[in-house]
């Protein structure tokens, strides 16, 4: 894969699959710049991973995607740092499982602002720093696309990011800047194992073709063929990475 030191922005890079991703990026020779809320010591422990073994540039930013502010903020320090901004991947997000009717619209906005609000702003403000052939990946999940089962507000926020993407990808397409959604089945995460011990979850698994969790490096892996020159002719779709839960 040809990669020239492109830079990546990874947002939510301190654990999870955001993690993942930026050590993904990081081995594929791309400069990472990933972002953290609240794990500051998680966000260190991966620069000084990254540094130890890619020759790679990696930094870290504090970055609140629900506060627009902050992210022009942020994406500015990070264009200056690095100058040449290529890929953004739209990965932090947060999930409360809960029952339609026990939902509360305090968590419905929260949840909104994090996992469709925070991809709309910061893809925005992105598009400011990028010239021209570009790749903007959200990170979306299975319950955006069949509705659940108790994620009333995760699962609208993941399917707005559907529909998010496909506008940015008719926005962007004159730059030759592509927007695709890598769609995760049952991750093994923590919020995969917090949903888990639903029942009805539980039952959804038994669905999965290939009878297992997928692995947050599974999804990190489709995030770097998307990034790359590889995928230079796929835009405004939804790469599933469900072990066939979903088809």
């Amino acid at each position: 894969m040809k990669l020239n030191k492109q830079t990546a922005i990874i947002t939510g890079g301190s654990r999870g699959i955001g993690k993942s991703i930026v050590l993904e990026l990081a081995s594929a020779g791309y400069n990472v710049a990933f972002t953290y809320n609240t794990q500051k010591e998680e966000a260190e422990s991966i620069l000084k991973y990254v540094e130890k073994n890619f020759k790679v540039k990696c930094k870290f930013y504090k970055l609140d995607v629900k506060d627009e502010k902050s992210i022009k903020k942020v994406f500015k320090e990070i264009n200056n740092d690095f100058k040449k901004i290529t890929v953004l991947v739209n990965n932090a997000g947060i999930n409360k499982p809960t029952d339609f009717n026990q939902t509360e619209l305090e968590d419905w906005n929260n949840i909104m602002s994090v996992n469709l609000a925070g991809p709309f702003l910061c893809s925005k403000e992105v598009l400011k720093y990028m010239k021209k052939n570009g790749s903007i990946i959200h990170i979306g999940s299975v319950s955006g696309q069949y509705g659940g089962p108790r994620t009333a507000h995760y699962a609208s926020s993941k399917a707005g990011v559907i529909s998010l993407s496909q506008v940015i990808a008719r926005f962007a397409s004159p730059k030759n800047i592509r927007s695709n959604v890598v769609s995760a089945g049952l991750i093994e995460s923590e919020m995969a194992a917090s949903g888990m011990q639903s029942k009805v979850v539980k039952e959804a698994s038994k669905n999965i073709l290939l009878k297992r969790f997928g692995t947050q490096n599974e999804v990190a892996k489709v995030v770097k063929f998307l990034a790359s020159d590889e995928s230079s002719y796929i835009t405004a779709q939804v790469i599933n990475v469900n072990g066939g839960l979903y088809f």
